[in-house]
């Protein structure tokens, strides 16, 4: 075996071990996130977990491309994208019909929550920011963990003036906001991959 093909093999498992991290993680906090939203009938929270959802799938997706052809890893981030704007729709929906039903979300378990979260999603962007320029699938994988920062933050924001207005309003924004994040992620890794597909046919 080549040099060349002993460093592409440890790049592969470097990736791969990064990968299984953040699955297991966004996973486990989707279903902390998930109950949390549900109790606390906070759209933020459940918003935020929809993404760590999306974001578990997404790092399944990459891990199916890691140590395969350019064009599969290529794919495997377009599908990504796809999946992330899907669910930005489906999060700007359910901000929509509580806007139009009401709500009235718990505010100290959204902060509390949130905060646990954004502890989770810090390790997970630490661990995958070596890779932040590195092949298509990973730097879909950064944009992921970043935009998790964000709206973990947004939601601990959010959980605060909802305490301090005595109005569910603050909750619905963050929601609304969050959709927003998630879509521009997955458009902007749905163009990157169109743009690496363009530069492999030249």
């Amino acid at each position: 075996m080549s040099d060349c093909d002993c460093e592409v093999e440890v790049a592969s498992r470097e990736q791969s071990r990064v990968l299984w991290i953040l699955l297991s993680i966004n996973a486990m906090m989707f279903v902390a996130e998930m109950t949390a939203g549900v109790l606390s009938d906070s759209t933020g929270l459940i918003a935020d977990s929809l993404d760590m959802l999306a974001d578990a799938t997404v790092y399944g997706i990459g891990l199916y491309a890691v140590g395969r052809a350019a064009h599969t890893k290529i794919r495997a981030a377009s599908v990504s994208g796809m999946f992330q704007v899907l669910l930005a729709l489906g999060v700007a929906i359910e901000v929509a019909r509580r806007l139009l039903f009401g709500s009235e979300p718990d505010a100290l378990f959204m902060i509390v929550v949130s905060i646990v979260a954004l502890v989770a999603n810090v390790i997970c962007l630490a661990l995958i920011a070596k890779h932040r320029d590195g092949e298509v699938h990973m730097r879909a994988s950064w944009i992921f963990s970043k935009n998790d920062v964000i709206a973990n933050v947004g939601v601990i924001v959010a959980g605060a003036l909802v305490h301090f207005l005595a109005s569910p309003l603050p909750d619905l924004v963050i929601g609304a906001l969050i959709s927003f994040i998630v879509l521009r992620g997955g458009l902007a890794i749905v163009a990157d991959s169109k743009a690496e597909k363009a530069r492999l046919a030249t």
